[in-house]
């Protein structure tokens, strides 16, 4: 059974920094580009960061740009998600995405989230 499992979140002071980090399982994690992605209260989810396959193409939303750090070791089926100088706005849950998409097909897979809260 495919599965996403995340840690690392928690409570922190604004200005603080936090490291997440997705373990992937019954999956062949290495040839899934993988995204985090978060969800405030009373909000949309929306992408924050994402690599590809290789680890060698990342991407990552404005808000997130300067702060944030996605990387992955695939010898672990990990990805991580490195967050520095955090704000309030960026208390949400936080989900790991595992997405291949191969001859139109798309397989993917949610994690059940970890729940950043950033007091001011």
């Amino acid at each position: 059974q495919p599965q996403l499992a995340e840690h690392g979140g928690g409570e922190v002071h604004a200005g603080g920094s936090l490291r997440l980090s997705c373990i992937g399982d019954g999956f062949p994690f290495r040839i899934y580009a993988m995204q985090w992605h978060r969800q405030a209260p009373g909000k949309e989810r929306e992408m924050v960061a994402a690599i590809n396959n290789g680890g060698s193409d990342v991407t990552y939303a404005d808000s997130a740009k300067g702060r944030f750090t996605i990387f992955r070791d695939n010898e672990q089926n990990t990805v991580y998600l490195h967050m520095n100088n955090l704000k309030p706005e960026d208390t949400a849950m936080y989900y790991c995405y595992a997405v291949k998409i191969a001859q139109g097909v798309r397989s993917d897979y949610w994690g059940e989230g970890t729940m950043v809260t950033v007091a001011s």
